[in-house]
């Protein structure tokens, strides 16, 4: 697989708080952007949309001096995120992923070269891996209740194995001669969910970047990709959340034409005997993934950083840690159980010491 090459190391500036209004809370990222000076002719402007894809909610903003183009260029991005949504759903009885599992076991499925490329690199993270990140994972029974309540027990053993029975990325079969992908195993299943997002959010900035807008910020419910700079000159900055106090920050860190990802299991639980357990599953095990609160991913690839935010979820901060160290380009930050926050050996992180809530959208132009 292609690692990735020339990442920006995130710089610190001075905080200039009264100056700063958010442009999207998700998850447990915040986009944030300086206010304008007042507008006039010729002067670039932050524009902004929102709307609901992939089952998040998704934010737009486009940098420009020129009115008409700002709104053709986030029309576009959203409208392509809408048809990577299309094509890749898991849920859409007409997409190409639900017609490969419907044939799972019977015969192969020849789809899109888009789609058929989009699975082709979810195995290869696999292997990367270790089978951490697996996109076969939607074969496993569901025999949790995120429900955020307290549980007498976890399910028994022998259930948690049956469980993820099916569930295994090496048994996926590609055709390159005829892009077709075949589930041997009748009952298995794919989901792009831990891809798909990231993949949209960068179809999006691809088509924007095309129609001419050198600078802007894609949200996709926490996936963050942004480039160029914003009105005023200034690069992005990015805050992380603290798991511990919704909707506060952690973190912060200024960035430009990179992505910044986040994985949480804090609004999707249960606990047993006061143990936490989130949606994140290992699905080599079949357990909740435990160890980790949130983990940051910050790389050039919004797709990739959004596979591999779940991949060191699973493998927990050590060895996810580990991984990310081995990769050019691809740095991390993770917030543990017990609060502690760790960073791989390239990332520089600016503490953010107060517990304020972030503030809501305000400066872009909106529509």
């Amino acid at each position: 697989m292609r690692l990735l090459t020339n990442w920006l190391t995130a710089f610190q500036r001075k905080a200039r708080a009264a100056l700063l209004a958010g442009l999207g809370v998700s998850g447990s990222l915040v986009a944030v952007a300086q206010a304008p000076t007042v507008a006039a002719a010729h002067v670039p402007r932050a524009y902004t949309r929102s709307a609901h894809l992939m089952g998040s909610h998704f934010t737009f903003t486009a940098v420009s001096a020129d009115d008409s183009l700002a709104w053709r260029a986030l029309r576009a991005g959203l409208r392509e995120t809408q048809r990577i949504d299309r094509l890749c759903s898991y849920w859409d009885s007409t997409s190409q992923v639900v017609k490969i599992n419907r044939l799972a076991g019977i015969r192969p499925v020849v789809v899109d070269q888009e789609v058929y490329d989009l699975i082709a690199r979810t195995l290869k993270i696999s292997a990367l891996s270790g089978g951490a990140f697996d996109v076969t994972f939607a074969s496993g029974d569901k025999i949790y209740q995120f429900d955020r309540q307290e549980h007498a027990r976890l399910p028994d053993s022998a259930a948690v194995r049956r469980s993820v029975a099916r569930v295994g990325w090496q048994k996926v079969q590609l055709d390159p001669a005829t892009h077709a992908v075949f589930l041997p195993d009748k009952g298995m299943r794919i989901n792009l969910a831990g891809i798909l997002q990231g993949y949209g959010v960068r179809r999006a900035s691809e088509t924007m970047k095309r129609m001419g807008i050198a600078g802007g910020l894609i949200n996709g419910s926490g996936d963050v990709y942004c480039w160029g700079r914003q009105a005023d000159g200034a690069g992005w900055r990015i805050a992380i959340g603290d798991p511990a106090k919704p909707r506060s920050v952690s973190s912060w860190l200024t960035v430009r034409d990179l992505a910044v990802v986040t994985a949480g299991n804090y609004e999707q639980y249960f606990t047993v005997g006061g143990t936490y357990y989130g949606h994140i599953i290992n699905p080599h095990t079949g357990y909740p993934a435990t160890g980790l609160r949130s983990v940051t991913i910050v790389c050039p690839d919004v797709e990739l950083a959004d596979a591999l935010d779940d991949a060191v979820f699973v493998l927990g901060p050590r060895a996810g840690l580990a991984l990310v160290n081995r990769l050019k380009g691809v740095d991390a930050t993770v917030i543990t159980d017990d609060g502690q926050t760790l960073v791989s050996k390239g990332l520089q992180l600016n503490s953010y010491h107060s517990a304020a809530p972030a503030a809501a959208a305000k400066t872009p132009v909106t529509r």
